[in-house]
């Protein structure tokens, strides 16, 4: 019998989840972290092999429409890839059904080495993603200096417009943390993950809203994350937080690829993916 490719509909995510589970990783919540919970006309919801009635493969997608300097554009992250071995041969078949997809830009933002080896044969390019770790320290705190809530009625009266909306299509996102960090009139909109870094519980720097507030503000929310979170360091890549804290430590970049006929890198980030979606393991 011939291996069929199909898109994923939304009949086909409990078997897909399911298949995940038993053959990726059974800690994970796919049902739950995957299709994304905000709004967007999805084509699909990635593609999958099937071997009769056998999963053989899947490679998940996360789509969303983003308005960048005026204009619309349609994003595509591939989310996980996962094929059996006895189908591996058609895998390629799930990335180029995926790119034959036009008008997306395409995001590949956790990629292992295999697959950036196969993706850089389809003109993805590199992002860079020059990252710092900072430590979580009990900074004494000055009364009234910087205030920092992760309370969803504060988060939503304080941000407004495109922060907002950000906000508001990522809050039910299962791996994403939302804080607000407020200073006088000025105010920082903070996303992360929680992720292990070498069994360390660490914060992930998903967006900054305000950088600069950001930077001044750093040492209460590192003590913010250590005291209510007990994450023990933030690691957080240059180009989200724009200038390199004191006390941080350079890490090692990580692969992030993308393929786009109209972004450059400074248009793509880590939002709408499946890095706020899927969770890493507890």
């Amino acid at each position: 019998m011939a291996i069929e490719l199909t898109p994923i509909t939304d009949v086909d995510i409990a078997e897909v989840a399911d298949f995940l589970r038993t053959n990726l990783d059974s800690q994970i919540p796919w049902a739950r972290s995957w299709p994304p919970p905000w709004k967007v006309e999805a084509p699909n919801h990635g593609f999958m092999l099937r071997d009769g009635q056998r999963v053989g493969g899947a490679l998940l997608a996360f789509y969303s429409d983003r308005l960048i300097e005026g204009r619309v554009e349609r994003f595509c992250n591939m989310g996980t890839w996962c094929v059996l071995p006895a189908y591996r041969s058609h895998s390629i078949r799930l990335l180029r059904a995926m790119l034959a997809q036009e008008g997306y830009t395409v995001t590949c933002l956790s990629p292992i080495e295999r697959v950036v080896a196969i993706t850089a044969k389809f003109k993805f390019r590199p992002l860079d993603t020059s990252a710092v770790l900072i430590p979580n320290l009990p900074w004494p705190s000055l009364p009234g200096r910087t205030r920092i809530s992760a309370d969803p009625d504060v988060i939503s009266s304080t941000l407004t417009g495109a922060q907002l909306e950000l906000y508001n299509d990522h809050a039910q996102a299962l791996a994403a943390r939302h804080l607000v960090l407020i200073r006088g009139e000025r105010s920082c909109y903070v996303m992360y993950r929680e992720t292990p870094l070498k069994g360390i519980a660490c914060a992930e720097i998903l967006h900054v809203s305000n950088p600069e507030l950001f930077r001044l503000a750093i040492n209460s929310l590192t003590r913010h994350l250590l005291l209510r979170h007990r994450l023990l360091a933030t690691r957080a890549e240059l180009r989200t937080i724009v200038q390199r804290p004191l006390f941080s430590v350079r890490r090692n970049p990580r692969p992030k690829q993308y393929r786009s006929a109209s972004l450059d890198p400074s248009q793509i980030d880590d939002l709408y993916s499946e890095f706020v979606c899927v969770p890493d393991r507890n």
